[in-house]
């Protein structure tokens, strides 16, 4: 790996101007042209939370190990969706990143490698939005909202660099396999139901449970629950090595990413 790949942060904070301008039109450009605008950015994890309450809670009957009301149920099964919207989002759209802005990419002085983090940063904002929801219904449900919700944003830290390099990877990857696309839809459907979103991993049987822990989302979805929801604080253990794991994906999707960035002019 060259030494010139380990100089991102340099570069992004040289390039703040650019990120933030192209995150914000990125945010914007969504919901341009819709009569609410961005109030869809509250609205839709609102009635995320009501579609989960409605089929889980009142159709299913399922109930969560421990939990009597149906609104710690919603709330359980929002903090798993939650996490994985971001993912799914990104694994979505970080394939088309590259191709949809080919204009750029015959400009040398353009920073090509600042496009999926833009993207991530867009996607980053839809979710604490629904963060924000999730608080709000915390605060009406129980009462209060527990201090330690002060330790997300280190906690979240590791879990969007590893969606960086991740979407390094998948956007270098879409210029040359446009079928990754179709792919992407597919793990992120296979990631869903292969975390603890509408299941606590508690509840699996022990070969299972093991397995589950190398799910990127795993560990995120129960430190949320376990932050937010009943008060107590991370895992800095576990977060440690989850902060090791991220750094080498993003270390090597960027790697990958400008590796194979002076192709892209020939494919596109």
């Amino acid at each position: 790996m060259e030494l010139a790949n380990l100089s991102l942060p340099r570069r992004l904070w040289a390039r703040r101007d650019v990120f933030w301008e192209l995150a914000r039109r990125d945010v914007e450009g969504r919901y341009s042209g819709s009569f609410l605008g961005l109030l869809w950015s509250f609205i839709n994890p609102l009635l995320m939370l009501a579609v989960y309450t409605l089929a889980f809670r009142v159709f299913l009957g399922m109930r969560w190990p421990g939990m009597k009301s149906g609104v710690d149920f919603s709330l359980m099964i929002f903090c798993g969706m939650i996490i994985h919207s971001l993912l799914a989002e990104c694994l979505m759209r970080a394939p088309s990143v590259i191709v949809s802005q080919s204009n750029l990419v015959k400009r040398v002085v353009f920073p090509l490698s600042i496009l999926p983090c833009v993207m991530v940063a867009s996607s980053l904002f839809n979710a604490a939005l629904s963060l924000l929801v999730l608080l709000l219904f915390v605060l009406l449900s129980q009462h209060a909202i527990p201090v330690v919700v002060l330790y997300l944003p280190l906690v979240y830290a590791p879990y969007v660099l590893l969606l960086c390099g991740v979407s390094w990877l998948m956007a270098s990857l879409g210029v040359f396999i446009r079928d990754i696309a179709q792919v992407a839809g597919v793990l992120s459907a296979m990631l869903m139901f292969l975390s603890p979103v509408f299941y606590p991993a508690s509840t699996l049987h022990e070969p299972y449970r093991d397995w589950l822990a190398f799910n990127p989302l795993t560990l995120m979805i129960e430190q949320t629950r376990q932050i937010v929801l009943f008060g107590q604080p991370p895992d800095w253990a576990a977060l440690g090595t989850y902060t090791l794991v991220a750094i080498a994906v993003a270390l090597f999707g960027f790697a990958w990413f400008q590796r194979t960035r002076d192709g892209f002019a020939d494919v596109l």
